[in-house]
């Protein structure tokens, strides 16, 4: 007679596997951290993390690969590594490509973390940056020097939204042999190539937040890093796994779920982003107004040159000098529809006042006002424009 199972036992080795043909179109959720192998003889087979074998859930999975394949392929790479943030994403580049005595050069309006990572975390490893003015390609060209190693790029620049001289800079760097690594989240794979911009030019390394436009739900945090070089992939790639970077799998099912409306919440935020920063030129208490496809924002000729197809949700009011701070933190406060907390592209506008001086190394377009960044969400613009004329009363 059988000896009956334990009632544990027989859940966990229960001897039903789902038949093979499921054919859907959500991408099945697979979960692990332990893989298990065939036999001893194939879990002593050596498996690269090339998206098609399997050895420890860490290193991927049938979701995340499908992730990071299609991530791929709206960026225009050939290789997509998945990081837990955005901000992940730049470390992982940064550690991978930079040694001690390796100098990095950043453009003064990078993101904020970026910034912070390179002042504040690259020097103990004996990396030394420089920032530079990225719509001087020029003045650029002749901080490149023989340490230089990596140069960071990013379109549009962080809360000024200045658009960089990409051609003239990846130029430069190509000249050295500088390897170029872009902050496309902006962009998000719609805007431009970045691998394949106007005249043949492109970048090494491009890297999203997919807390972004990818998520689109502000309910996610993931990044991801594209080459298209097998030799870089390689590099970025054991960086990736000594790191132990992983996502969870029910985060890319998320972003999965999320990217076939990508391009088009994408073109109708850019759509309502354009009308409301138009109109906002027509204030009287706003100096300024910065947007890259707005004629006159700094950069804007240089967006032209990329062949851009959009232009993202962010637009940044720079407020007459004669507001101070507290009057502009009073019109923040007195938005009803926007929500006051960083990241963008989700479904709720967001608006944030900024200090510009404390952030920035060289000159800004901000002068010497206050100014709010404006995340256009996916309300009724008609209703946003509303709520951005009975804030304006509480300037006065």
């Amino acid at each position: 007679m059988t000896r009956k199972r334990g009632i544990s036992t027989r859940q966990i080795h229960h001897p039903y596997r789902a038949p093979a043909g499921w054919n859907a179109v959500p991408v099945p959720v697979a979960k692990a951290s332990t893989v298990l192998f065939r036999d001893t003889a194939d879990l002593h087979d050596y498996k690269p993390r090339d998206g098609k074998s399997y050895r420890y859930g860490l290193h991927g999975t049938p979701t995340s690969y499908t992730l990071a394949a299609r991530l791929a392929t709206l960026e225009g790479a050939e290789h997509c590594l998945l990081t837990p943030s955005g901000l992940a994403a730049i470390t992982l580049v940064s550690m991978a490509l930079l040694r001690p005595g390796d100098e990095v050069l950043v453009p003064d309006n990078a993101y904020g973390q970026n910034r912070y990572l390179t002042e504040s975390f690259l020097p103990q490893f004996g990396i030394t940056h420089r920032f530079y003015d990225p719509l001087d390609a020029a003045g650029f060209k002749s901080l490149i020097g023989d340490k230089t190693k990596l140069v960071w790029l990013e379109a549009a620049g962080s809360i000024t939204l200045e658009f960089p001289d990409l051609l003239g800079l990846i130029a430069a760097c190509r000249e050295r042999g500088v390897i170029t690594a872009l902050d496309n989240t902006w962009g998000a794979g719609v805007a431009f190539d970045p691998f394949a911009l106007a005249h043949g030019v492109g970048v090494d390394i491009s890297m999203q937040a997919l807390t972004k436009y990818p998520s689109g739900g502000a309910d996610v945090l993931m990044g991801a890093v594209y080459t298209r070089q097998q030799a870089l992939h390689d590099k970025l790639n054991w960086t990736h796994e000594h790191l132990g970077y992983g996502v969870a799998s029910n985060d890319v099912e998320l972003v999965l779920r999320s990217l076939p409306t990508l391009e088009l919440r994408y073109h109708a935020q850019d759509a309502s982003t354009r009308t409301l920063a138009t109109w906002m030129q027509s204030r009287p208490e706003v100096a300024r107004v910065l947007h890259p496809a707005l004629p006159g924002s700094p950069g804007h000729e240089h967006w032209l040159a990329t062949s851009s197809d959009g232009a993202a949700c962010l637009f940044s009011a720079v407020f007459k000098p004669e507001y101070a701070m507290a009057q502009v933190d009073a019109f923040v406060d007195a938005l009803q529809l926007f929500g006051i907390g960083y990241s963008w592209a989700g479904p709720m506008s967001l608006a944030v006042p900024y200090d510009m001086s404390r952030s920035r190394s060289l000159a800004t377009p901000c002068g010497e006002g206050v100014i709010v960044r404006f995340a256009i969400g996916l309300e009724a613009e008609a209703d946003l424009r509303a709520d951005l004329e009975q804030a304006f009363a509480a300037l006065r």
